[in-house]
């Protein structure tokens, strides 16, 4: 974990700045939000393509090159919005969740590899252990779910927001628990352009040099698992009895690409998040006849 900070000025200012390093930075934020300190927690992708061409790293150096990058941005940089308890409990059971299906989701892949065995009876009893852990992790996977929706339960302010959002079609509870943990209860991404930049579905335009005619594309920046998850979502609602399956079909039948068009109800469905949760409403499914 590296951290720096930058005194401005007579009136002695500091501005605190840290690369986010997932858990191993929440000691330090604790700290500080106990201070009442104000401080900046940068991207370290962002970090390391804002300093150009660099050589050598240790902790001291990057200690100085955080120094340096907050005190050209900190204008721009957004202070830190502190995740409440309950997010923070949030966060860590969603990750293991994940993790436990990452594994159950390996060993059964590891039974496919197993059948191709010679040995035969070496293979059935292998398959037959790793079939107890998995029946295992599916045990733990679901208590840790109930686990969330009881802590989801039990808090007012999220059990509204996730009422909310799983009133939209195609949102179910993995992909609203998500979208609450990313954006800190929608309080450190506050537009839907901005969730949509993070989560990758937002195209931009590619008119450069020779590329003068191309197309709109989604950046290759992105968090990749919760992209994964939208467009999982995009694919329930197509499927269902609703507007957003509408537009859809019409978009298609009138030409446009498939994987542009879903990628536009991705963008429709992260739109519909915000204005709820403006207004304070529930979706209400409005069918296109025309």
């Amino acid at each position: 974990m590296k951290c720096s900070y930058l005194l401005k000025g007579t009136g002695q200012q500091y501005h605190i700045c840290t690369e986010h390093t997932g858990k191993y930075t929440w000691s330090l934020m604790h700290v500080l939000i106990n201070l009442d300190c104000k401080f900046y927690v940068v991207n370290p992708l962002h970090l390391k393509r804002s300093l150009g061409l660099t050589r050598g790293k240790n902790d001291k150096v990057d200690a100085i090159r955080i120094a340096h990058f907050i005190k050209k941005n900190y204008q721009d940089t957004e202070i830190f919005v502190p995740k409440r308890d309950v997010i923070q409990n949030l966060q860590i059971l969603v990750s293991e969740r994940k993790f436990r299906i990452q594994q159950r989701q390996q060993l059964s892949t590891k039974n496919k590899e197993l059948n191709v065995l010679d040995n035969r009876k070496l293979a059935f009893k292998l398959i037959k252990e790793n079939n107890k852990l998995i029946k295992e992790l599916s045990v733990q996977v679901k208590t840790i779910e109930q686990q969330i929706k009881e802590l989801i339960k039990q808090d007012s302010g999220l059990f509204a927001i996730n009422k909310q959002l799983k009133s939209i079609p195609g949102i179910g509870d993995v992909l609203c628990w998500n979208l609450i943990i990313k954006t800190n209860e929608f309080k450190s991404i506050r537009e839907p352009r901005k969730l949509a930049c993070y989560a990758g579905v937002a195209p931009f335009a590619n008119t450069s040099g020779t590329s003068v005619f191309g197309r709109n594309r989604v950046s290759n920046l992105a968090d990749k698992s919760l992209k994964k998850l939208l467009h999982l979502g995009a694919m329930s609602a197509i499927r269902l009895n609703n507007d957003l399956a509408c537009y859809y079909r019409r978009k298609v039948m009138e030409g446009k690409n498939k994987m542009s068009v879903l990628n536009a109800v991705r963008n429709k469905i992260i739109h519909i998040i915000f204005a709820l949760i403006k207004n304070q409403d529930f979706y209400q499914n409005r069918l296109v006849t025309s």
